[in-house]
């Protein structure tokens, strides 16, 4: 079932006048937003709880009000179509797989301003914004490396796709800087939302010796990192901090601030400053990092290692690689 609710607080003013009675005006919001949200939808613990948190944000701080939708059936023109025919001033397509809807939405009303998360788009009418995941997951890379005593890791990714490409890129290049020997098994879903894929695609990773799987691939990923809990394996969320997802095998999780950077954008959008065609964020900009380290301890030597690889790449010094090597 289409789940459609509109959030936000419609306050309205009683002005009195003499004997005239009430008068009521309805308070006007400094924005009207709305967003389709990825096929995995809320409750991911990810990367759609992430936006959706932003935007509450925003209207409990900003006075703006905001609508969503959620296309499980994969149907995103639909609901696009629809939230285009409202009267929005922003309208949010969250991941890579709305992309082409959106675009040929955004060719149908090209007076409305539209914002893609995770892709680039050549649309006038499109705002893009993307993260440097590579960035992030070279540091989870680093430390499931300095973590593994099998020297076997594993990465899963929901799709291939050249934004999960950026994650896998990253992983691999932080392990290998970390420990030229490491092995690292790789496997792709072919989905973000089977949790019953993503334990059988961890077992067998476990059964291969890995014990450090670093899983980028929604509700999939979710059925890795439980699969792993149960068998004593190590694994690293991604997204959000997914932590309390399975608090005996979450390390960390390589965080995009995704909540954050929709505030600010909608922020920017009720100051009237919304004017950049792209937003590329990474660990200089606060847009990717590392949730609080738990469960393990680094010694002195990888500690500092840690840091100093954070301090490097933000700097410029270490270039992280976006495709597989």
């Amino acid at each position: 079932m289409k789940k459609i609710i509109m959030i936000g607080v419609l306050t309205l003013t009683a002005l009195m006048s003499g004997c005239s009675g009430q008068e009521q005006s309805e308070t006007a919001f400094a924005a009207k937003v709305g967003i389709l949200l990825s096929d995995t939808g809320l409750g991911d613990g990810s990367f759609n709880d992430g936006a959706f948190e932003g935007l509450v944000r925003a209207r409990d701080e900003l006075n703006i009000l905001f609508d969503y939708r959620e296309a499980p059936e994969g149907n995103y023109e639909e609901h696009l179509q629809e939230l285009s025919r409202q009267d929005y001033d922003l309208i949010i397509g969250l991941g890579f797989s709305v992309q082409e809807a959106l675009e040929q939405t955004a060719a149908d009303f090209p007076d409305q301003q539209y914002v893609l998360i995770d892709g680039v788009s050549e649309a006038d009418n499109i705002i893009s914004m993307t993260f440097k995941d590579h960035e992030g997951s070279y540091l989870i890379g680093t430390l499931a490396a300095l973590t593994s005593e099998s020297g076997i890791i594993g990465f899963i990714g929901g799709v291939e796709a050249p934004t999960i490409e950026r994650f896998e890129a990253g992983f691999r290049a932080g392990a290998e800087m970390a420990n030229p020997d490491i092995q690292i098994l790789s496997d792709y879903a072919g989905d973000f939302g089977d949790a019953d894929l993503g334990r059988t695609i961890a077992s067998r990773q476990i059964e291969q010796g890995a014990d450090f799987i670093y899983p980028a691939a929604g509700y999939t990923g979710t059925g890795a990192i439980l699969e792993a809990q149960e068998n004593g394996i190590y694994t690293a969320g991604v997204d959000t901090d997914q932590f309390y997802t399975a608090e005996q095998s979450v390390v960390t999780s390589m965080v995009k601030n995704i909540n954050t950077s929709v505030f600010n954008m909608v922020q920017e959008l009720t100051e009237d400053k919304l004017s950049a065609d792209l937003y590329n964020l990474g660990l200089a900009e606060d847009g990717v990092g590392l949730a609080e380290i738990r469960l393990i301890q680094l010694d002195a030597t990888g500690q500092a290692l840690m840091m100093d690889t954070r301090k490097k790449i933000i700097s410029g010094e270490i270039d992280v690689p976006e495709t597989v090597q």
